[in-house]
């Protein structure tokens, strides 16, 4: 397994070249101020993370700029609310279907609490990006989201990776991001991410078991896996553990 394709601003010629070789992808947002590049796959984001993200209209007129490189797009993010996945599907809906409408993925950014949300469907959306909080993001919870993502066809993406380690954990993810090329400079991170992927490759452990791999212990598929906080987005303390579900509780005597 050679692991998730990093995507990375395309700020420099270094940086540009591993992405029209393939060995990098660009990640682009409406506050970077990159151009596309003239070879490679690349992403979209929305820049609401960070803040910076627009409005609807003029993130849509944005986006007319990578209409004619459709075909090396993997993603473009709807907009989304932080922590929240009842309130991003409500708002990015909509946008969803604009998106797919100029011919472009479009991408539904997984929130804390997707797996308990009723209100989207498989067929809204071309690719799952995995965001929320950090918890969240590595929680058993998201990665079954996303490997029946991946078993159905639909590329997969995980933000904020930014170590060896995280990348390890996704590793069930067909690309990711973070702004590790940022903050250790964009030349001086090649080295490194590009050695994340080989360090993948050398592992000597098999890769995690496929959702649906019934050779291999079955996965956990309560979607309450316990392994984050409910709470967390509100930065409230932890559930405590008369408020978890009833089969939690249950576990507890």
């Amino acid at each position: 397994m050679s692991g998730p394709l990093y995507l990375a601003p395309p700020s420099t010629p270094s940086i540009r070249a591993e992405i029209v070789g393939g060995r990098l992808g660009a990640i682009l947002n409406p506050a970077s101020g990159n151009g596309v590049p003239k070879q490679g796959l690349f992403g979209v984001d929305n820049a609401v993370f960070s803040g910076k993200y627009p409005d609807d209209r003029k993130y849509l007129r944005w986006l007319e700029r990578f209409v004619p490189h459709a075909d090396r797009c993997l993603f473009v993010t709807a907009p989304d609310v932080v922590g929240n996945a009842f309130a991003t599907v409500a708002r990015s809906r909509h946008m969803l279907r604009e998106i797919r409408a100029m011919g472009l993925p479009a991408a539904l950014v997984a929130q804390d609490y997707m797996e308990f949300c009723p209100l989207w469907d498989w067929e809204d959306f071309d690719c799952l990006f995995v965001g929320g909080t950090t918890a969240w993001k590595l929680s058993d919870a998201a990665e079954n989201l996303g490997r029946v993502a991946n078993s159905i066809g639909l590329w997969t993406h995980v933000g904020r990776v930014n170590s060896l380690l995280r990348y390890r954990t996704v590793r069930w993810a067909l690309s990711v991001d973070g702004t590790y090329p940022q903050r250790a400079g964009p030349d001086r991170s090649i080295p490194t991410i590009l050695g994340w992927r080989d360090a993948l490759l050398r592992d000597d452990e098999p890769p995690p078991p496929g959702l649906f791999d019934f050779d291999q212990p079955p996965h956990d598929l309560d979607p309450w896996d316990g392994g984050y906080d409910l709470a967390s987005w509100r930065r409230t303390p932890p559930v405590p553990a008369s408020r978890r579900p009833a089969h939690e509780q249950l576990a507890l005597l």
